[in-house]
């Protein structure tokens, strides 16, 4: 497990913050990379896409790790409220496997090992949607489409192909690396995202709204989120250490206690990703909170979008 870590942490490096000797890895996986990204590109250009009878909505991206799907997914299902919403995800880092229904109607039926953080977050923020988790997406819709969902929202759905539905792809931040998989971050060519319908980029077409809940003078950040220095820019003062565990890991609490205690900490700092994983160990926890302010004209052409779909 030490092992997987360390070349987990060591690829993170080489696709958000590259230094010289991981140059030299990229260009040494160089010709998987184009084989890969190749294959990608001919499936895309082949497949044949299924229609289904609601409106269907996909959040993705083309890097891998986060970049705001799920706060994202989150905005638009407040946005769009008025519909019976289903958001159906693949639950990374899940302890389950198949189809899982994490909330009907607002009301969560399943734990968060068995839904994944991502999903379980986007089931308590939003108290009217329906949440499913599946690797098989045209399953989940199906199921969706049986209890009365008007729309579904596809979470991380740019490279489900197979689908019709309305891309909306988030613009990865500018990037060292901008090679495909394994030699970079990216999932496909960067100039796929050319098959998308709309195309968001931070701080343009939405803007993140950063609060804060119960700081202390002494906090720990401890998180299990992708490229965690993403969030340096907002963290409050305060933050004695820094603990990055690798994205959707679970948290220890004997091991959350320990390190409270060895640091002299007040508290945990997390995202609301890591709080619903720890949120029932009884410690002292600061919360960051995280909300997407869009630009005015987004809802209407994705409601445009739905109308013609009708």
């Amino acid at each position: 497990m030490k092992l997987f870590n360390s070349v987990v942490q060591f690829f993170e490096k080489m696709f958000y913050d590259p230094i010289w000797y991981h140059h030299m890895v990229s260009i040494l996986l160089l010709p998987t990379s184009l084989l890969y990204a190749t294959g990608m590109l001919i499936r895309r250009k082949v497949a044949k896409r299924k229609r289904y009878a609601v409106p269907i909505i996909s959040v993705g991206n083309l890097v891998i790790g986060g970049s705001g799907k799920t706060p994202l997914v989150i905005a638009l299902a407040d946005a769009l409220i008025n519909k019976k919403i289903t958001i159906i995800s693949r639950g990374y880092g899940r302890q389950s496997s198949g189809m899982v229904e994490v909330s009907r109607d607002g009301e969560v039926i399943c734990g968060v090992g068995q839904s994944g953080d991502e999903a379980m977050l986007m089931a308590l923020s939003l108290p009217e949607a329906s949440i499913i988790v599946s690797e098989d997406r045209a399953l989940a819709i199906e199921l969706a489409i049986d209890q009365g969902a008007e729309l579904v929202i596809l979470d991380d759905g740019f490279n489900r192909v197979e689908i019709e539905k309305f891309e909306i792809l988030l613009e990865p931040v500018l990037l060292a690396n901008f090679m495909p998989l394994p030699s970079g971050p990216f999932r496909e060519f960067a100039f796929s995202k050319k098959y998308a319908d709309m195309m968001l980029r931070d701080g343009a077409d939405f803007e993140r709204v950063v609060s804060f809940e119960n700081l202390q003078n002494r906090m720990l950040l401890v998180t299990a989120i992708a490229d965690p220095k993403r969030l340096d820019p907002y963290l409050p003062e305060g933050i004695i250490k820094k603990v990055y565990l690798k994205d959707h890991a679970y948290f220890d609490k004997s091991k959350l206690e320990e390190l409270l205690q060895k640091n002299r900490a007040d508290s945990l700092l997390v995202t609301g990703k890591d709080l619903v994983k720890i949120e029932d160990y009884d410690l002292p926890i600061s919360k960051m909170k995280l909300k997407l302010r869009l630009k005015d004209s987004i809802i209407p052409q994705i409601e445009a979008y739905i109308k013609g779909k009708r």
